[in-house]
């Protein structure tokens, strides 16, 4: 289980988490929602040790999180992938090479240099490219995919580092709607095929109640919200977004796919 217990983040006389407390069971698709800058990528990278939380503990398991460095912060950091807004591909490397960078945490990182990745690893790689329907795609520079394409491949990267979590930072922030369908499907069907923990940033009420099993709200670095998506009705969005939630409440556009007819177009 992930605990989080009162975590705070403050720069300076600012508090970008204030005293959120949580616990999440292992399995679950939690959408973390709320309007932008109330703190919910500084959550995600609070529990990913990429940002230092100022007080608080975060524990998974028996494994005191907040306390880890070294190797230890690097073992954990491969355990608890990273999905990023902007994929973070190297761009001139392939499709294949940006996928076997998650092996890194399993291998030696010559191999990442010189890219002389072994025949396992490079079988994995091809495999969770197919599982994301883009095993064609695995010799093509990563800039010359398109944003939906390059995210799947940001997947299939934190596929291969085996992780126990999955933490997607607003992972369709700058898709569009159908690209966006088709990434989320993919999150979906990792979690339910792997029983993998997904937390994942979302903006769009319509895709956080569409996929998640549970949903956080965050306002201004409070914990506001914890429930089940049908228990976040349109007052509490208002209440949670304030001016923002006529742009986030049913926003999705009406032929937007669903996510069996996005997954069949994958």
């Amino acid at each position: 289980m992930l605990v989080i217990e009162k975590l705070t983040k403050a720069y300076g006389s600012s508090r970008a988490l204030d005293d959120v407390s949580l616990s999440i069971v292992p399995g679950q698709f939690v959408g973390v929602i709320g309007r932008s800058g109330a703190g919910k990528s500084t959550l995600l990278r609070a529990l990913n040790r990429l940002g230092e939380p100022t007080a608080g503990r975060i524990r998974w398991n028996d494994l005191d999180v907040t306390s880890l460095s070294g190797r230890h912060l690097r073992d954990w950091r491969r355990r608890c992938a990273m999905i990023f807004q902007q994929f973070n591909l190297v761009g001139r490397l392939d499709v294949l090479d940006n996928v076997l960078m998650g092996r890194l945490g399993h291998t030696a990182s010559w191999r990442a240099v010189t890219r002389m990745w072994s025949r396992e690893d490079r079988m994995l790689g091809m495999a969770a490219l197919e599982q994301m329907g883009i095993a064609n795609l695995a010799a093509q520079r990563a800039d010359n995919l398109s944003g939906g394409q390059q995210q799947r491949v940001a997947i299939c990267r934190a596929l291969l580092q085996e992780p126990d979590i999955i933490l997607a930072d607003e992972p369709v922030a700058s898709l569009d709607p159908r690209s966006s369908r088709i990434v989320m499907d993919a999150l979906q069907r990792i979690n339910r095929h792997y029983g993998m923990t997904v937390l994942c940033n979302l903006h769009s009420l319509d895709l956080a109640r569409s996929y998640c099993d549970r949903l956080v709200g965050v306002a201004a670095g409070k914990l506001v919200f914890d429930g089940a998506p049908a228990a976040l009705t349109d007052a509490v969005a208002r209440e949670l977004y304030g001016m923002e939630a006529a742009d986030v409440i049913d926003t999705a556009p009406a032929d937007a796919p669903a996510p069996e007819a996005a997954a069949a177009l994958a």
